[in-house]
């Protein structure tokens, strides 16, 4: 099924324009989620919208928005009022300014979307924007409205589209100085800075997300495999921090440790992962009542657990 679009629109650049389409690029979908139960009962709870003062439900087509002025005065504002907040970026990107990529400090940055043409026209004019971006080697400022507000977007070029990252306004940052202002200044020693940079060396890699694994989200699913198996839970040890008395000779410790766990690494002959689907989680017991587990496990491949919405 094809993905579906948060929003659709034009893309501009002075007067060259181009009819676009925006995807999320991020989904936590594939994780694990809950609902929330009766435990006297087992059955999901369900919330209902009621008056605050009257206790009595309401419906969906008598709420309406309201700004909190004081204690009990609100201003309503309807939807359709919302929408006559004309602003041009409702419905298309206009490009702004461009930048350098190192001036956008990443505490503005929100989330990223995927940028390209919507249907068959508008290719050519997004290939020049897009090309035009990358020759310049900028990134591309402006604003787009989601979700009834509007947002600074930087557009970038990816593969064959655009990448648009949300940006955050100044007002929505955090100024560090309210909490980095009782930090001590320390002075350094240059036998640490080289004992720590010995401790970067050893550990210096590449960026490769595909190394990573979300330990919490294996630890869930294994939990609820062993409590759909019937198995007793066992709370297990938590890791305990030690009280650094001598820095340097945590730093000299830490060295012969990860050198020694390097020099083992090579020795143990890892397991080839068994290649899965973009964000495939295993559910690995059968339901009850279907199979023995030990049929099900040998000629059943693992499943991937139904989800309900929450």
């Amino acid at each position: 099924m094809a993905p579906r679009a948060n929003w659709k629109g034009f893309l501009r650049l002075s007067l060259v324009t181009c009819p676009v389409a925006l995807y999320p690029a991020t989904s936590e979908s594939e994780k694990v989620s809950f609902n929330q139960l009766n435990r006297k009962t087992g059955h999901r709870i369900k919330y209902a919208k009621v008056d605050a003062d009257t206790g009595e439900e309401v419906d969906n087509e008598d709420i309406v928005k309201g700004y909190k002025v004081d204690t009990d005065t609100f201003i309503e504002v309807t939807k359709e009022e919302l929408e006559n907040v004309a602003l041009e970026s409702t419905r298309t990107i206009e490009i702004d300014e461009f930048v350098d990529r190192s001036e956008i400090d990443p505490r503005y940055l929100i989330r990223p979307y995927y940028l390209t043409p919507d249907g068959k026209v508008g290719h050519d004019a997004f290939a020049v924007i897009r090309e035009t971006i990358r020759e310049m080697n900028k990134v591309a400022i402006g604003r787009v409205v989601l979700t009834n507000r509007e947002h600074i977007i930087a557009l970038e070029p990816l593969d064959k589209g655009l990448m648009g990252t949300l940006l955050r306004y100044p007002y929505e940052v955090r100024s560090a100085d309210e909490y980095f202002d009782d930090i001590q200044d320390v002075k350094v020693t240059k036998d640490m800075l080289d004992l720590a940079r010995h401790i970067v060396n050893q550990k210096a890699g590449h960026f490769e997300p595909d190394k990573f694994e979300d330990q919490y989200e294996t630890a869930l699913i294994d939990l609820i495999n062993q409590k759909r198996a019937g198995k007793p839970i066992t709370a297990k040890a938590r890791p305990r921090g030690e009280n650094v008395v001598d820095l340097m000779d945590a730093l000299r410790k830490s060295i012969g440790r990860d050198a020694a766990a390097a020099t083992e690494a090579p020795r143990k002959p890892g397991k080839k992962p068994r290649k899965a689907a973009a964000g495939q989680k295993e559910m690995l017991m059968p339901i009850a009542g279907k199979k023995p587990a030990k049929e099900a496990a040998a000629k059943k491949p693992a499943a991937k657990p139904q989800r309900k919405s929450a």
